[in-house]
């Protein structure tokens, strides 16, 4: 088996677990992270509700979960159609890198760039007193209630999704991966 091969597959498995780890983290610690926005919010005059009518969420429904759930099983799936050798799962899976690279870019790249996001929002607000909220105590209120871990996974996520997925496109098309495919 070529060892590009197996660095693609190891590059969709390590993704594949942070499509896992990281949505179930948000999820058990995403209530208490939204609490603590919302008292940041509260203490500089505006009510809680803010944060919902601007789309500023920070915890998860079970439902919310099955996306990126889905997202883990369909790359763990491909990274072992890969090391099997299986054509139609190398084909796949340059589909996937290819839409995890532009799609899932701008999603990643949004929770790694949070604050500015949520500041973006409050700028953008015709609501009284809303321009004037601090967005990134805001974020820094729920990141501070999420697990210390929470933060570089998302940001090595982000690293996988975009160079990540572009090396599994190049290491799939090598001519060695080549060979092993047919």
């Amino acid at each position: 088996m070529p060892l590009s091969v197996v660095i693609a597959s190891t590059l969709q498995y390590a993704l594949a677990v942070l499509f896992l780890v990281l949505p179930v983290l948000v999820h058990t610690h995403g209530e208490r992270a939204q609490r603590a926005a919302e008292v940041v919010v509260t203490r500089q005059g505006l009510p809680a509700g803010v944060l919902a009518r601007h789309g500023v969420k920070f915890a998860e429904s079970v439902v919310e979960l099955l996306f990126p759930l889905a997202i883990c099983a369909a790359l763990a799936t491909l990274a072992s159609l890969g090391l099997a050798g299986n054509g139609v799962g190398r084909i796949l899976s340059w589909i996937a890198a290819g839409l995890l690279m532009t799609a899932g870019a701008f999603v990643t790249g949004s929770q790694v760039l949070a604050a500015r996001y949520v500041e973006a929002a409050f700028k953008k607000s015709e609501e009284p007193g809303v321009r004037e909220l601090d967005g990134r105590a805001v974020v820094r209120a729920a990141q501070e209630a999420f697990p210390a871990i929470l933060r570089p996974l998302i940001v090595i996520r982000f690293v996988l999704t975009t160079a990540g997925s572009a090396a599994v496109i190049v290491l799939l098309a090598t001519p060695a991966a080549s060979a092993y495919f047919h």
